[in-house]
């Protein structure tokens, strides 16, 4: 279970696929936020296909602001009928917070069912020390630790595997998958084009404008299209300073979680800084140049592809050098 964010679903992953490998009849569902369910639709199981068998929607950040509606609550308690149509007897929980804590109390689990979840914080991670009670078995991970490997160390306890290591690598998407995305013409994007994610929710995890600018021109110069995405009308206003200044760029209209996939597919490069829609493209074994300025890069590095670069640390962004160093090595 990983409710949210989109970076924290996507790096939850190559549990599924630990657990297919292992247990390839296993009924495996799983609770998200109903923001991120269209991460996990592509893992539903189908004709001839094991993935995930049934997705759970989690309303709670909409919920919480509609708490007097009687609606909401008819769709809590429909949230509540579905999680206990099954009896479980493992529950995994990797987020360490009170809110998946309570999805764990409220799911139909079987007498000697192992509710397993983390028993200590790990660095610049959101913890709530309370979620602890809600586990009959709490894991004990380094404090220093990756998320896909922080995950992976849960399911291992919880299952009383061997601990899976790096060697073992890790499997977001399917290639089949990958390989299949249908193209998504957005007006005004011309092939070649390179992505560059600027916006994150942290001011202090951003690259400069100006670093931006100068990769762009490096990017233009050589016959890309510099594409800059926004999530929200501030971040947008950004994305029209810097174009202004790269030859040929373009600012997108808005587009969803699920047109991001074919948009970042049919990208000849992703470069962005750490965020979500950054990690999409390195999760789908795209060339990505994973810029790191003020989080650490043990924690969400890409490093399982030569495809990725990762670049910067934290308290330390990486120069434009860097960075346009790792771009052009990737680029045809």
């Amino acid at each position: 279970m990983k409710l949210s964010s989109l970076g924290d679903v996507l790096h939850n992953l190559p549990i599924l696929w630990d657990l297919r490998a292992r247990l390839p009849g296993a009924q495996i569902d799983w609770v998200v936020e109903e923001g991120y369910v269209h991460l996990l639709e592509p893992l539903l199981s189908r004709d001839g296909f094991k993935g995930i068998d049934h997705i759970i929607p989690f309303g709670l950040r909409r919920w919480k602001k509609n708490l007097l509606k009687p609606s909401t609550w008819q769709q809590f308690f429909a949230f509540k009928k579905q999680l206990q149509s099954t009896q479980y007897n493992y529950i995994i929980e990797t987020q360490g917070l009170l809110k998946s804590a309570l999805v764990c109390a409220l799911a139909n689990k079987s007498s000697d069912a192992v509710i397993a979840g983390l028993a200590n914080a790990t660095q610049f991670s959101g913890y709530e020390p309370i979620a602890k009670s809600f586990y009959n078995q709490c894991v004990q991970v380094p404090i220093d630790c990756h998320a896909v490997d922080r995950s992976r160390r849960v399911m291992c306890s919880a299952l009383d595997w061997p601990l899976l290591e790096r060697t073992n690598t890790p499997l977001f998407y399917p290639e089949s998958f990958t390989d299949a995305l249908p193209e998504k013409k957005i007006e005004g994007i011309k092939s070649p084009y390179v992505l560059c994610f600027h916006s994150t929710a942290r001011a202090a995890k951003r690259w400069s404008n100006q670093h931006w600018i100068t990769l762009g021109k490096a990017l233009s110069t050589r016959g890309y299209q510099v594409v800059l995405p926004w999530g929200n009308s501030s971040e947008k206003v950004v994305s029209e300073e810097i174009a202004k200044q790269i030859p040929g760029s373009f600012v997108p209209p808005a587009f969803s979680i699920g047109d991001a996939f074919s948009v970042i597919a049919d990208a000849a490069l992703t470069v962005g800084v750490d965020t979500g829609l950054t990690h999409l493209a390195a999760v789908l074994g795209k060339p990505t140049v994973e810029i790191y300025c003020d989080s650490p890069l043990w924690k969400t590095e890409g490093y399982w592809a030569k495809n990725i670069y990762n670049v910067g640390d934290i308290g330390s962004p990486p120069s434009t050098s860097e960075v346009v160093g790792a771009a052009l090595s990737l680029l045809p």
